[in-house]
Parts: C-alpha cells; sequence; structure tokens
C-alpha cells in the first residue's frame, strides 16, 4: 500500500478470524483508495483537457491545436516505443505513470497561451493590431485621390493651362495612386521576403504628405491619452502629416520590468518595448507580419508555461510535466526558446512533441496568418528543417516511415490538402545519420 501497488495486494489464508477480518478490511481499503486516486487522476486530466479547450477557444483561429498536438503526439511516441530501428531501440515508457506523465505535458504544451493577447496570436497582417490598420491607410488615399481632382479643377477654372494637360496630369496622378497603395497593400500581407530595395520605396511613399483638419487627439481612451507626446499639446490646424507614421504613441512601454527566475533557465532577447505599433516600423518587416516585440509576446507563452507548471506541486511519477510541455521550440542546435537547449538537452519525448507542434501547424486550416500547407509540402518543409537541425532527423523518418503523417492527414485534413507524398527521397537522403 505505501509503495501505491494495489494490484500486488492479496488478503491473507487463515483460521484465524481477528487476522482474516483485519486482512479483509486493510484490502478493501486499499481498493478504496485505488478508485480515489483513479477518480483523482480522472478529475485532473479533465481538467487539463478544459484548461487545452480554453485556449484553443480563445481563438478561433487556434482552435484544435491543443487536441490535435497531444494526438500526433501520442501516435509517434506509441511508434517509437514499437521501433526497432538503433534511435529508439532502447526508448519505452516504463510504466503507465510515464505514458501519463507525457500525456499531460502534450496536453498542457500550449497553456501558457492564456497569457497571450488575442491580437498578437492572431497577427494576419503587419499593420494589424487589434484591426488591421492598412484601412486607416485607404483614407489618405482617397484623401490624396479627392486632392489630385481639386487641383484639376483649380487648375482647368484657372484657364492657366490647357484641360486636356490638366486631365492627363489627374489621370497620372490617379495610377500613381492606384499603384502605390497596392505597393503599401501588398506590403501589408507579409507573404514575401521584403529586401531593402522594397523597404527604400516604402521609405519614399512614406513622405508624401496629406492634409489633416480634425484632431486626433480627441475621443482617446485615458490609457491612450498617458501616451501621448507632450510637445504637440498646441496644434494649429489643418496639419501636413507623411503619408506613413512612426509616432511617438505607437510605442507601448512596459508597465513592469521583464524578469525571470534563474532556475528556469531562460535564455531570451528582451526587446526594450513591449509592442511598437509605428506604421512604416511594421510595413518593413523583413519575412512574416511579426515584429520583434510580437515575436517575443509570442514566444513568451513558453515561459509562462515553465512558470505556470513549475508552481504547481507534481507528484513524483509526473515531475517532467513542466520540462516535456516547455521545450517544443527548442532545436538541436541551439537556436531555439526559451533555453537554447541542444540535441544533448532533448530526450526523445521532448523531440517528438516538436515534430508534433511543427506539423499541426504548417497544416492547420484556421490560421488568419497563413494558407494551410498540402501534406507534400509539409512533409518538404519538416525535412528541410530536420536537415537544419531544427528537429529530430530520426522522428521526422519515423513520421514517414510508420505512415503516421497519413494516419494524422485523414483523420484531420481537408481531403484536398492529402496529395501525393514520394516518401523514399526523403529516407535515403544522405543526411549523415
Amino acid at each position: 500500500m505505501k509503495n501505491r501497488c494495489y494490484n500486488e495486494l492479496t488478503t491473507v489464508d487463515t483460521n484465524i478470524k481477528e487476522i482474516k477480518e483485519l486482512s479483509d478490511s486493510m484490502f478493501d481499503m486499499s481498493m478504496s483508495i485505488q478508485r480515489y486516486e483513479e477518480d483523482q487522476k480522472e478529475l485532473m486530466e479533465t481538467f487539463i483537457r478544459l484548461i487545452a479547450q480554453a485556449i484553443d477557444d480563445k481563438s478561433p483561429y487556434t482552435a484544435g491545436h491543443c487536441n490535435r498536438v497531444p494526438e500526433l503526439g501520442l501516435m509517434l511516441a506509441d511508434a517509437a516505443e514499437k521501433s526497432t530501428l538503433p534511435p529508439f531501440k532502447d526508448f519505452h515508457f516504463i510504466s503507465e505513470d510515464e505514458h501519463r506523465e507525457f500525456r499531460i505535458a502534450a496536453w498542457l504544451h500550449d497553456c501558457g497561451k492564456i497569457t497571450t493577447p488575442e491580437f498578437i496570436v492572431d497577427k494576419g497582417t503587419k499593420l494589424e493590431a487589434v484591426y488591421n490598420r492598412i484601412h486607416e491607410v485607404r483614407m489618405r488615399f482617397e484623401v490624396l485621390w479627392r486632392d489630385a481632382e481639386i487641383d484639376y479643377l483649380k487648375s482647368i477654372s484657372s484657364v492657366i493651362e490647357s484641360s486636356d494637360l490638366c486631365m492627363a496630369e489627374l489621370t497620372y496622378k490617379r495610377e500613381q495612386l492606384v499603384q502605390d497603395f497596392e505597393f503599401i497593400a501588398n506590403a501589408n500581407i507579409g507573404g514575401e521576403f521584403m529586401d531593402q530595395a522594397h523597404k527604400d520605396k516604402l521609405a519614399k511613399l512614406a513622405i508624401i504628405t496629406w492634409e489633416r483638419h480634425f484632431d486626433d487627439r480627441l475621443g482617446l481612451s485615458p490609457i491612450e491619452e498617458l501616451n501621448l507626446s507632450k510637445k504637440n499639446d498646441e496644434i494649429s490646424y489643418p496639419v501636413i502629416e507623411p503619408l506613413l507614421r512612426d509616432k511617438p504613441e505607437h510605442i507601448i512601454k512596459r508597465i513592469n520590468k521583464v524578469k525571470f527566475d534563474p532556475k528556469f533557465g531562460i535564455k531570451v532577447d528582451i526587446p526594450d518595448h513591449q509592442y511598437n505599433l509605428g506604421e512604416l516600423y511594421n510595413l518593413s518587416i523583413s519575412r512574416g507580419t511579426l515584429t520583434a516585440e510580437d515575436r517575443f509576446k509570442i514566444n513568451e507563452h513558453v515561459i509562462s508555461t515553465i512558470k505556470m507548471l513549475e508552481t504547481l506541486p507534481f507528484p513524483a511519477e509526473l515531475a517532467r510535466v513542466p520540462r516535456y510541455a516547455s521545450t517544443h521550440h527548442e532545436t538541436l542546435k541551439g537556436t531555439g526558446y526559451p533555453r537554447k537547449l541542444s540535441g544533448e538537452d532533448l530526450s526523445i519525448p521532448e523531440r517528438i512533441l516538436v515534430v508534433a507542434d511543427i506539423f499541426e501547424a504548417l497544416t492547420a486550416a484556421d490560421r488568419p496568418y497563413k494558407k494551410a500547407k498540402p501534406l507534400s509540402v509539409a512533409i518538404d518543409i519538416l525535412h528541410k528543417m530536420a536537415l537544419d537541425e531544427h528537429l529530430d532527423i530520426n522522428v521526422f523518418k519515423l513520421f514517414l516511415t510508420s505512415e503516421i503523417y497519413l494516419e494524422y492527414a485523414h483523420k484531420f485534413l481537408d481531403a484536398a490538402q492529402i496529395d501525393e507524398v514520394d516518401i523514399a527521397k526523403y529516407l535515403t537522403h544522405d543526411d549523415n545519420t
């Protein structure tokens, strides 16, 4: 009973009534304790799944992630236990408790996202904050369009220039405005890498000016007012403003200093500010839609996971839950986060969750910032990441040879995503493993 090996308990076979009654009583008590423990375990796992579901429900665009990653992780772990290949021949969960430990960690791997704002998790364009600010930029172009028409009408009414020349100039301005707005709108999507030439063009467009007649310091919340620059208190209207701006009030400062307990071993670069909403700053993002500040906030969910789980009094058999749950963004070459661990530091269960998390993200059809990848494209990306030591090549190959990729696809992916995958080219590739 002390070691909780309830199934090994037996009653004492004796003719002594008192000892027999005591034996039966002890046996019944142990069975009651076992049932209570099982009820507590069920309650705990139900509560854990409730947390995972709440995180998925928090955003309609991440719905299902916290449910799908554990399923894929457990499928891979089961395949690893059955594998006779050298990397996995010694791997197995020695007890149901170890299997449960991994399962719980998989369910809790993103519990820290409960602290991440939705507008960061779901940021689908560069100018998106709580809403997509491209609409503000479009309205400025509407103003410039009307300014061009007004200039045209003034010109033909003054009879200084011919009406044909004025119309040609208006047509040119209109075409240029359309092209310039399309360039900015396409840059906002963040679908392609933005090189220096594109950034230079953005900077050139940014200095185009427009005239504002209304006070943009009215109708603000108290927090917005506190963030305003004091030097502009006295302004006479109208004012001339650049088309794209990085204003002082675009900088959202940190309320509290970010500090990490040394025992967690967290090694991350912390941006000076909590957010930077500058228009030119955001539109100039080289790849994707996230600024350095946004990316830190996204990555911080793992740190929150560590802080949340390390405070829980897990029993000895679940002691590795915080560790397993917080390493799915680490890499084999030490470039991951939040601890910059290397391959030597990562166990097979941790390497499995890395692959599960990445593959689910690549194939998910419910993200606003990217389109779901077809199966073959997702596998190809995983392979490149494996060659780059972003993830374990052996887990990747197990993923293919066990056909778990196909089993998962038929269970969770849209039929249109499931295309032909030539796994032979990945298994025969010379990767020095």
